[in-house]
């Protein structure tokens, strides 16, 4: 008949304990826009299903069956009709009104991202389709994380106990004596060492840390603070903890001190390996990069030249910051998780800081790296202003307890943090999602590059400050902007870490197979966030999830961050060697990261747009075969090596220098002032005790000037000329290295007599030949001619093959 509208059989009566075996009549003969329950059908989802189900069984029987029979009988009931006259309807939209009220309340209550609150209900979806129960991957993530952090930790105790086999044998160490020893820390690590022996001498710890504040008795005529020019922050620890353990009677202060040196490299290594796990999610990455820090050590470290040098304590110290900035940048973070990594990243970022003096410079390429991942939007700009805060926190605090240390507020780090801060304040609606924002941008850093520069020369015009004047000269020579005759700038020059590393840098780590892999994973993440940053500008937001078919590694934060960071310093290490140190350890984590991520080979197939296997299964199958491979290589290639190097017994014996300490120690009165090069008068500091006039230390001008003025014992000037210099300083002895006299450099114009001739203006030019001319003879060899006028002004008390020391005698009258 036209117009009746044809309904299916009814259903049979439902049973108390199973569902309905069809579906519910009103999906069917109640119209699309309104269901029975007060909602549409078509939007109905399994929850409000279910609500109705469960409203039908608590029904009873004898009523449901009545209704059910009635609707077959009397065909479709209007849904007016039903809507008013079933009271679960009723029931159920005032279900529906306090659950909507309850999420609302429990949304407010909520502090996480939306990330964060949808996180767990991804993870139950692919835990129900892939049959796995909670509990199964529970105990698999534990497994995981147990196995991960017990390979990171072994991996830096294995270190930590090479480094101290290796050094074992390099040096003899527990053979020999006491002095022995202490002539292995050259230059300005003794100098630190010493510092720390004469803290444990002091009566107490306050009166130790007075003397050193208001230290008169190393350096002749000065008194300086030790703690804030030296950064004595270390040997302050180490000392404190040497006494307050009770390691007097287990352990001699020595082995103490460099003890937690090489305990802090293994939390260095520790950190890296950490690092790339986060990064790739296996720790099959944080092994392949331990293997080539070891490989490289010649590369990654100076702890063989160096043990008590500043950065060997900071920089394990920054390798935490870093792994918990990455693990704070990380899309999808729990509360708990993101907070611990905050934490981290605030108490390593203040202890790093204070340990080295020129931490600041580190931090500032870190916020620049923060700075340029923010400007493109690529990370959420709360969490990276959080961290701007951080150093603001970490400059106030080390400026308050490194003594007012006015070179933390003249430091490019706080201007630029601070150009940062006003410029959000000043552009604080300009990150939206229109054209005109978007083009914003570059105004933006133009406005932050702007306030950066002008707000640090304010500074420096306001702020009175000496320290680090000459880096800022040696960086005008070093690019060629000005030109000097300088002693000092020019012997800067000529030091090996200050000049371009050498092809046998590059050498090093193509052998190593670290040099390939980091540029191929370098310019995969170039391009991929070269690609993220188009998409930006043209006005494609990012996912909240990167999946592994996505193939977009170049979203995720914290591998952006990387990086800029990876690129930033490589460029500084291209133009001095010596910040190879900084550069090839985040270069071993970035290679291993990228050959045992699967996001990385994805990312490549993307590109390639592979249709005979299927990309993710070789994706995966390349994140592990590619890592085991190389590891079987180097293993094969290095473990040799290295098992060489710990089996060979090294010798190092300077008999010339030990028998100058033992005279020194035995002939030299005790307020004798010893006056040479500041390599030596560091090891007489440490040796003796013996007060010096110059120190190896090169962050203040002072020293610098003084440093200059001693030198001039190995140019061409004359006996009375020294005579003055050496009195102007008090000094009772002079010191003279036959290895300095009498050097033959590889580089031409870079030894120390070639240097003083080009200063005191001694060299002449003629057809492009050099020649060094005075009407003095060079003053160490005429010195050991014993004749007039040398001999009245110097006596000669002591020689040996090495070293010649002359008493400077007191004289009233001047000879020429």
């Amino acid at each position: 008949m036209r117009g009746t509208r044809v309904l299916p059989p009814a259903c049979a009566p439902v049973r108390r304990d199973c569902a309905p075996t069809c579906p519910p009549r009103s999906a069917t003969t109640v119209p699309p826009e309104k269901a029975p329950d007060g909602g549409t059908a078509g939007s109905e989802g399994p929850l409000r299903s279910a609500r109705r189900v469960m409203r039908e069984r608590s029904r009873p029987r004898g009523r449901r069956e009545a209704g059910d029979g009635g609707r077959s009988a009397g065909g479709a009931v209007s849904p007016r009709r039903e809507r008013r006259g079933s009271p679960a309807a009723g029931g159920g939209r005032e279900l529906e009104m306090e659950e909507g009220a309850a999420d609302l309340r429990q949304r407010k209550k909520q502090h996480c991202t939306e990330s964060d609150k949808m996180a767990p209900e991804e993870r139950n979806k692919e835990i129900s389709k892939l049959g796995r129960s909670p509990k199964y991957l529970l105990i698999q993530r534990f497994a995981k994380l147990f196995f991960g952090c017990l390979a990171a930790v072994t991996s830096g105790m294995m270190y930590a106990v090479y480094l101290s086999t290796y050094h074992e044998r390099k040096f003899w160490f527990s053979s020999r004596q006491e002095l022995e020893r202490e002539i292995t820390f050259q230059g300005d690590s003794a100098i630190y060492y010493s510092f720390y022996k004469e803290l444990l001498k002091a009566p107490s710890f306050e009166r130790g840390v007075y003397e050193l504040t208001h230290n008169n008795k190393t350096v002749s005529l000065k008194t300086i603070n030790a703690v804030q020019q030296m950064t004595l922050y270390p040997e302050l620890i180490a000392s404190v903890l040497y006494q307050a353990s009770g390691s007097e009677e287990v352990i001699e202060p020595v082995y103490f001190y460099i003890g937690i040196v090489f305990g802090l490299q293994g939390i260095y290594v520790t950190a890296l390996f950490v690092t790339s796990w986060v990064m790739s999610g296996t720790w099959l990455a944080g092994m392949l990069t331990v293997a080539w820090f070891i490989i490289n050590r010649t590369d990654t470290t100076r702890i063989d030249y160096s043990i008590p040098s500043r950065e060997n304590w900071a920089l394990p110290y920054f390798a935490c910051q870093v792994a918990a900035l990455t693990g704070y940048l990380k899309k999808n973070l729990n509360c708990s998780a993101e907070k611990f990594c905050y934490l981290l990243v605030s108490a390593s970022t203040y202890t790093f800081m204070m340990m080295w003096e020129y931490s600041h410079y580190l931090l500032f390429v870190q916020a620049v790296s923060l700075f340029l991942l923010d400007s493109f939007a690529l990370a959420q700009t709360e969490k990276v202003h959080e961290v701007y805060k951080i150093y603001l926190f970490s400059l106030f605090v080390g400026y308050l307890l490194q003594f007012e240390n006015s070179a933390l507020l003249v430091s490019p780090l706080l201007s630029l943090v601070a150009a940062l801060m006003l410029s959000r304040c000043l552009q604080i609606n300009m990150k939206k999602d229109t054209f005109m924002s978007r083009l914003l941008k570059i105004m933006y850093i133009y406005l932050v590059l702007t306030i950066t520069v002008t707000l640090n020369f304010l500074l420096k015009m306001f702020v009175p400050h000496k320290e680090n004047e000459h880096l800022l000269k040696f960086i005008e020579v070093k690019l060629g902007l000005n030109t000097t005759k300088n002693f000092t700038m020019n012997w800067l020059l000529c030091q090996e870490s200050l000049q371009a590393p050498s092809q046998d840098f590059f050498l090093r780590l193509t052998q190593s197979s670290l040099l390939p892999f980091y540029i191929l994973v370098l310019i995969i993440c170039l391009f991929s966030v070269t690609q993220v940053i188009f998409r930006r500008i043209c006005g494609e937001p990012l996912k909240e999830t990167v999946k592994l078919e996505d193939g977009r590694i170049g979203e995720r934060p914290e591998i952006v961050y990387h990086v800029i960071h990876t690129i930033l310093l490589g460029c500084l290490a291209m133009c001095l060697e010596g910040m190879k140190y900084l550069w090839t350890p985040y270069v071993c984590m970035l290679a291993a990261f990228g050959v045992c991520s699967p996001e990385l080979w994805m990312t490549l197939f993307k590109w390639l747009r592979l249709k005979a296997v299927h990309p993710i299964l070789l994706a995966l199958i390349l994140s592990m075969a590619v890592p085991t491979i190389i590891g079987f290589s180097l293993w094969k290639e290095f473990f040799p090596r290295i098992m060489t190097e710990l089996s060979e017994l090294q010798e190092f014996y300077d008999p010339d220098t030990v028998e100058l300490m033992t005279w020194i120690k035995r002939q030299a009165p005790v307020a004798a002032v010893f006056a040479g090069s500041p390599q030596l008068m560091g090891v007489i500091r440490l040796c003796t005790g013996w007060m010096v006039s110059s120190l190896p230390l090169y962050n203040d001008d002072d020293l610098l000037k003084r440093n200059e003025n001693i030198y001039q014992i190995y140019s061409k000037r004359s006996a009375e000329d020294i005579y003055k210099i050496l009195t102007s300083y008090k000094a009772n002895f002079l010191i003279i290295e036959d290895s300095i006299c009498n050097e033959v450099g590889p580089v031409k114009g870079c030894r120390v007599k070639d240097l003083l001739d080009i200063a005191n203006g001694h060299v002449v030019c003629e057809e492009g030949d050099s020649y060094a001319y005075s009407k003095y003879g060079r003053f160490c060899h005429e010195i050991k001619m014993n004749y007039s006028p040398y001999v009245n002004y110097f006596t000669r008390v002591y020689w040996n093959r090495s070293y010649f020391v002359y008493r400077i005698n007191t004289v009233i009258s001047f000879q020429s």
